[in-house]
């Protein structure tokens, strides 16, 4: 091996360096098949509930056609729902993957 070739080997990349940095910070925590199987539960459950209210809501805008307020306001109330749903998994979510979480 050339010393070029050593010197290039021994370099790490930018990624590189930042990764070992941030794994140093936070270590990458392992999760058991338990926590893997919650994990998926909540998925599963918010991804019904999302799907439920769209489908309820994007019916209510159909009724609500030529009404742009009803509409606008059925729209926004779809999305701020689906908002809290989504804040609502992360954090459920976070209960199982913190040290000393739900197992």
């Amino acid at each position: 091996m050339t010393v070029q070739a050593e010197y290039t080997s021994a370099m790490k990349s930018a990624f590189e360096l930042a990764m070992s940095r941030l794994e140093k910070e936070s270590p990458t925590q392992k999760l058991t098949d338990e926590q893997k199987a919650k994990l998926a539960e909540i998925d599963s459950e918010i991804n019904a509930k999302v799907a439920e209210r769209k489908l309820f809501l994007e019916d209510e805008v159909r009724k609500a056609a030529g009404d742009p307020q009803a509409e606008s306001e059925l729209r926004k109330q779809l999305s701020a729902e689906i908002a809290r749903l989504e804040e609502k998994r992360e954090r459920e979510k976070e209960k199982i993957r913190s040290p000393g979480g739900a197992a």
